[in-house]
């Protein structure tokens, strides 16, 4: 059955803003000793159609093949560990014993890779026994790319990689000083999210499905979908680790309060370029590759300011996003000029009015996002039936790609590429900070 787009985005919303706190950290696999295998499995999409696709599974979590594959949260210096088994058949043979050889590769790493068997870059599991071991120190922090090196024209576009992040030596969630990108104190963050954007080709997928791996063109390449951490919006919003989205346990879905600073971990794992434009205000890119921008000598920063990250494929890039409501030329919160002010609040627009009267509710037309008052955080009289989606009185921007087409769903517009960044006033719990 065709899922209706709007009742999807609206069901999702109101599960995000309603019931969930905002995260400050990327969920992922903690650790430096991992069990994964390659399997096959269906995603979901929101216009209805269940893709086969190829995946790495946690075997010591549910086990589930998952798009894209486990987020790994590792520490910088500390040695990994990564044993990688193979269960997707090849469906072209009659022996159920036949597979597709699979494995690992981890750009900007030094691997040591043992077992299986020897690939064209690295060992790879080809066998039903076969153990491929990958080990590797990570010797810098950032935001990283790993996917299989076995044919990756074929095997990342149907689903074989994943990201990592490599904490710098220090790193304390719990103290606001030591949650940084990098060593350096100017990559400080409170917040973090994961925007991992790849694009799919359905035909790909049909052909492997019927055992027709013989037949696949990965030259002619034209994708349909478009995904931010493996769904497509607007399940993006939707809740992460939720069975209706069982083989997809990822959403995407940025929330921050005025003044914090978001570190947006942005990966290009397809093989289009993605402009992936953040309304609101610009980010500052602080690193790309796992390396932090600095001058020459290293003794500064060489940051960049940008309202739209270009997400090149196989390239990471890490960026810092503030939003004050600096400049607005009006009180955000609807303060009188005597009120105390909010952290981090405008003072040259401290009880400022608001600029514009606003027309009778009889000559407007509601969005569902429309809390009924332009305030931060504040809530205001609706008709029966309007708005919904804003319980908290938040402020909405739409971070999406700047590609047109990429905003649909297999030509079903609204989708692709695309969530919502939500900011919420102070008094809204998001978890720490």
């Amino acid at each position: 059955m065709v899922r209706n787009t709007y009742i999807t985005a609206a069901a999702a919303l109101l599960l995000l803003l309603a019931a969930l706190p905002g995260q400050a950290m990327i969920d992922g696999l903690e650790g430096n000793s991992f069990q994964f295998t390659a399997k096959d499995g269906h995603i979901s999409t929101p216009d209805g159609p269940s893709v086969y696709f190829w995946g790495y599974s946690d075997d010591n979590g549910s086990g589930a093949v998952q798009y894209p594959g486990p987020t790994l949260i590792l520490e910088q210096g500390v040695p990994v560990t990564i044993e990688l088994r193979n269960t997707i058949p090849d469906k072209g043979t009659a022996d159920p014993t036949d597979l597709i050889p699979v494995s690992i590769v981890f750009p900007g790493q030094s691997v040591m890779a043992s077992g299986g068997q020897e690939g064209l870059l690295t060992r790879e599991a080809v066998l039903p026994t076969d153990v491929v071991t990958y080990e590797f120190t990570p010797a810098e922090p950032g935001t990283y790319l790993y996917h299989s090196g076995t044919r990756p024209d074929l095997q990342i576009e149907m689903g074989l990689f994943g990201a990592i992040i490599v904490r710098p030596i220090g790193f304390d969630p719990m103290m606001p000083a030591m949650r940084k990108a990098y060593a350096e104190d100017w990559t400080r963050y409170d917040r973090e999210f994961l925007f991992l954007q790849s694009e799919m080709d359905v035909r790909p997928h049909k052909l492997a499905e019927f055992g027709h791996i013989d037949q696949i063109d990965t030259a002619d390449y034209f994708p349909v979908w478009w995904f931010l951490n493996g769904r497509c919006a607007m399940d993006t919003m939707g809740a992460p680790g939720t069975e209706l989205l069982e083989a997809q346990p990822y959403n995407c879905m940025p929330m921050m309060h005025p003044g914090e600073k978001v570190l947006m971990r942005v990966i290009g794992a397809g093989r289009d370029l993605h402009p992936f434009h953040h309304h609101g205000n610009d980010s500052t890119v602080i690193a790309r590759d796992g390396r932090v921008l600095k001058t020459a000598g290293g003794a500064t920063s060489a940051t960049q300011r940008v309202f739209t990250i270009q997400t090149v494929p196989g390239e990471t890039v890490d960026a810092l996003f503030e939003w004050t409501g600096e400049g607005l030329g009006w009180d955000i919160y609807g303060h009188a000029p005597g009120d105390p002010l909010q952290p981090y609040e405008d003072p040259n627009d401290h009880g400022k009015p608001f600029p514009v009267v606003l027309p009778e509710q009889a000559n407007l037309t509601f969005g569902g996002l429309w809390s009924g008052s332009p305030f931060l955080g504040a809530l205001g009289a609706l008709p029966p039936g309007e708005g919904g989606l804003n319980p908290n009185g938040g402020y909405t921007y739409m971070w999406h790609s700047h590609t047109e087409k990429e905003l649909c769903n297999y030509d079903i517009f609204p989708g692709g590429l695309m969530t919502m960044l939500i900011i919420e006033h102070w008094d809204v719990d998001l978890g720490m900070h």
